[in-house]
Parts: C-alpha cells; sequence; structure tokens
C-alpha cells in the first residue's frame, strides 16, 4: 500500500533543482513541482531515487520545464526510455514501478497556488511566490496523489532492446516492437494506417 499524510521530502532539493535549472538556464515553479514529484514517488515506492537501473518508468502528462523537474528527481528519461509523454496538458505524472506494476498519479493541490503566498509572503508577484513557496510548502499541502491502474502494458512499451524488423513498405528500420502485421507483411504504423503524425509532400516542394 502507498504511504499517506504528510510526507516530507525536502533534504536535497536545492541541488535537484540546480540540475533542472541546468537545462534550461533558469529554474521556474513547474521545475519546482516536477522536482517535488520526484522525491514523493522514491518515498512511496520505498525506493532511492534518481534511480540508476530503470525500474522506474513515468508518464508525464506535459512538456517543458517540468518535464525536467520529474527526470532529475526520478532518473526517468525519454533518452533512456523510462519516460513517456501523453499530452494531457496537465502537470501531472504516474509513476509506475515496472519491477511490482504499481501506479501511482501524482498532481499539484488545487490550492497550491494561493497557498504559496504563506510560505513567501514578502515575494513581489505570484511567480516567485510559488516559486520560493513550492520549495518549502509541506509535501501534504503541495501534492495529491492515488493509486492508479494502468489502461496499457508497461511491458509492451518497455519491450526488449536489441528487436529490429524492417517496413515492407517504406523499408524504413522500426525498433521496440513497434512493428504492424498488415494482410500479411510487417508495417511500421505509419505505411499501416495508424497514428500517422504526417502525410508524404506529393508536389515534392515549397
Amino acid at each position: 500500500m502507498f504511504e499517506t499524510g504528510a510526507i516530507e521530502l525536502i533534504d536535497g532539493l536545492d541541488g535537484l533543482l540546480q540540475q533542472a535549472a541546468a537545462t534550461h538556464d533558469h529554474a521556474c515553479p513547474r521545475q519546482v513541482l516536477g522536482v517535488r514529484m520526484g522525491m514523493l514517488a522514491g518515498r512511496l515506492f520505498g525506493l532511492d531515487l534518481p534511480q540508476k537501473d530503470k525500474r522506474v518508468f513515468a508518464f508525464v502528462e506535459t512538456d517543458g520545464c517540468f518535464t525536467d523537474g520529474v527526470a532529475v528527481a526520478s532518473g526517468c528519461y525519454l533518452g533512456r526510455r523510462t519516460m513517456r509523454l501523453v499530452d494531457y496538458g496537465k502537470v501531472a505524472v504516474t509513476f509506475v514501478d515496472t519491477l511490482t506494476e504499481r501506479a501511482v498519479r501524482v498532481w499539484p493541490n488545487p490550492t497550491a497556488r494561493d497557498r504559496a503566498w504563506q510560505y513567501a509572503p514578502d515575494e513581489q508577484d505570484g511567480w516567485h511566490a510559488q516559486f520560493e513557496g513550492y520549495k518549502q510548502m509541506p509535501t501534504c499541502e503541495l501534492l495529491l496523489f492515488e493509486p492508479v491502474h494502468l489502461l496499457v502494458s508497461i511491458q509492451e512499451i518497455v519491450s526488449k532492446p536489441g528487436l529490429r524488423v524492417e517496413c515492407a513498405r517504406c523499408g524504413e528500420e522500426i525498433m521496440n516492437a513497434r512493428e504492424v502485421l498488415h494482410e500479411g507483411a510487417m508495417l511500421c504504423k505509419h505505411c499501416a494506417g495508424q497514428g500517422g503524425y504526417y502525410s508524404i509532400d506529393t508536389e515534392g516542394g515549397q
């Protein structure tokens, strides 16, 4: 079961924020939220994060600065195939322990933005109050979380390293078991007409 109640995870916050800020040359309130969420995941799963292996997987629900905060605190990265963007336009993330397949979704408490002023009353505006307040606010006031059940297979997403096939139509390489069997041929999703995000420019120029 997951822990509930007030969870204090402030130790180590500044160092992680410096890492997140280095990717943008600045720090912002959403980076603080991302870092605090990643730190919370370690406590909920009882794991030492940021991870050095690939046990924890993260589904982030928006991109940008927030995602970098999640990454440095959890050790989940797109480049390491331990993070996936599910673009709901929300500052939220679902962490999955791939060993146990337990999953927990974390998002900001709707009251946190206004409550930040209580922790940073001398700041000049809301942005700065949130940036400083989010760093100091107890986790039970800043974040909400709940256990969830995935509707997708984490094992299929992770797949296996080294799997490669060639699309029978376009000839491009397909990795990580993302091919589709279509009319007896192994095709990429675009050639199979599944989930394409582009079309060929048949006019051949600008």
